[in-house]
């Protein structure tokens, strides 16, 4: 078992093809998380300040196709990328990258933030089944633990860097320049491809399939009904998580008032503060990923003690209390006291989901089981977003909530306040309130939080999350026994 075998003994067992995969994907999520650091405050911030001015809901719709695409795509390019070449793959993905950052860096509506979106989640879902089966051809199952969780803390080194150096690079609003950083990073990631990448040998009885062939016999793997059920109910874990990404940098800009651990993060740089003083909110998120920076290969040989589904569950449960309270308060220690302990919940689950796809995938099949084991993003993604966005609208929006009050408290007429441009509804709503008296906008963000408690938004989220783990619980006492 590999918890008897030193880490070290086990790294080094580790083939020269993992570490160029590891490379090349720190370098994809460098540009993929800086962008995906900035785009939700990109997407909705206003027009004068370089925004798109979107509602919530559009911007969920956004990424609701985009986790379609990325997700799903990889159940096809998976077979394509064992058939055809794991080289290939990583070239066409690097292309069609290139292109949908640039579109975004250009964006102006929701349909080009739409077009953008798809590419970059069509290129990223041709870039993750050859690196990832690069990863399951690369260990075995004695190294395969701490091989998956060296991956993930890859993975983490390239996402804890880009909001940084996005952070660094938009200032305040100049988010253009970010997504023109990530093309660029993309670009330099055809060197690894080209010129250390090795083709792994391909494992194959037969002659070379056509497309018609790889096709079918990709789609045949549904067929495999207890991998559909792991998957399917992992698909509610991932409804909830993926909204400390994409819906959590939102509620922290509207909500969280971060004054209490702005010197720590000024200290490090001005530039990662914003002007109210409130630390950037791609920042806080970040707190996710130097954790896992920190924390990742104890946690990989903790958890190589365990049973994968123990590991897997016992993560579940830790990222559902983590979760919970990072959208439950409005104080800035408090929330990112609850990134950290999400992190950790990460650390357990995520790896060791990837881990078990990858020990129990035949052979010849390994880039089509990671392409399958998108589906949970998928359905959790898509799903997420799609009815995160409707939610944040309607119970979680300071801007909406804010433009009501200037109604029904402040002698507003609907059009009128509609009529008040994004970016001046708080302090118009501070200055009329006491009966023209005025208060500050920190104030009149409180009267918001306590008429309307938006946290309700994380409670409804975080429900998905607890029954999503009830069924995983069953489900693995239920294989158990079979097993027994």
């Amino acid at each position: 078992m590999a918890k008897k075998v030193p880490v070290m003994t086990q790294l080094r067992g580790l083939k020269a093809n993992f570490w160029v995969a590891n490379w090349m994907e720190a370098n994809e999520r460098l540009a993929f998380f800086g962008v995906r650091a900035i785009a939700p405050l990109y997407m909705i911030a206003a027009v004068a300040e370089n925004g798109l001015a979107l509602s919530y809901t559009e911007k969920g719709l956004i990424y609701t196709i985009w986790a379609l695409i990325q997700c799903l795509v990889p159940m096809i390019s998976g077979g394509f990328t064992d058939e055809y070449g794991y080289k290939k793959s990583l070239y066409v993905a690097f292309a069609i990258n290139i292109c949908g950052y640039l579109t975004f860096a250009f964006a102006a509506s929701f349909w080009s933030a739409l077009g953008a979106a798809c590419l970059i989640g069509l290129g990223t879902a041709i870039f993750k089944p050859p690196v990832q089966g690069t990863i399951a051809k690369a260990s075995t199952e004695e190294n395969s633990s701490i091989a998956w969780g060296m991956f993930y803390w890859m993975v983490n080194v390239g996402g804890f860097a880009a909001p940084v150096l996005a952070a660094l690079l938009r200032g305040e609003t100049n988010w253009r320049l970010v997504f023109i950083c990530a093309a660029g990073v993309t670009l330099f990631n055809y060197i690894p491809a080209i010129f250390f990448y090795r083709e792994p040998e391909r494992v194959s009885s037969g002659p070379r399939k056509t497309v018609g062939q790889t096709f079918v016999e990709t789609i045949k793997t549904l067929s495999d009904k207890n991998f559909m059920v792991f998957l399917l109910i992992f698909s509610g874990f991932w409804f909830m998580f993926m909204q400390l990404w994409d819906l959590l940098p939102n509620f922290i800009d509207e909500w969280v008032v971060s004054r209490d651990i702005a010197p720590f993060f000024g200290a490090i740089s001005p530039d990662l503060v914003l002007s109210t003083g409130n630390v950037k909110p791609e920042m806080l998120i970040n707190i996710d990923s130097f954790a896992i920076i920190a924390l990742m290969l104890p946690m990989a040989w903790l958890t190589g003690k365990f049973h994968a589904m123990i590991a897997l569950i016992g993560g579940m449960i830790i990222s559902l209390f983590g979760f919970f309270f990072s959208g439950f308060t409005s104080i800035g220690l408090i929330c990112a006291l609850a990134i950290f302990v999400f992190a950790i919940g990460e650390m357990w689950c995520s790896p060791k989901f990837s881990e078990y796809i990858g020990l129990t995938a035949p052979a010849d099949k390994k880039a089509v089981y990671m392409g399958y084991s998108n589906i949970p993003f998928a359905i959790g993604w898509a799903g997420g977003n799609l009815i995160s966005g409707y939610l944040y609208d309607h119970l979680g929006s300071k801007i909406n909530f804010a433009r009501d009050y200037l109604v029904s408290h402040c002698g507003m007429s609907p059009a009128q306040a509609e009529a008040v441009p994004q970016e001046n509804v708080m302090q118009t709503m501070a200055s009329m309130m006491n009966n023209g008296a005025g208060a500050t906008v920190d104030q009149a963000t409180k009267v918001l939080w306590d008429l309307h408690h938006p946290w309700i938004v994380w409670a409804i989220l975080t429900s998905v999350g607890v029954v999503s783990t009830a069924f995983m619980i069953v489900y693995y006492l239920k294989t158990r026994k079979r097993a027994a």
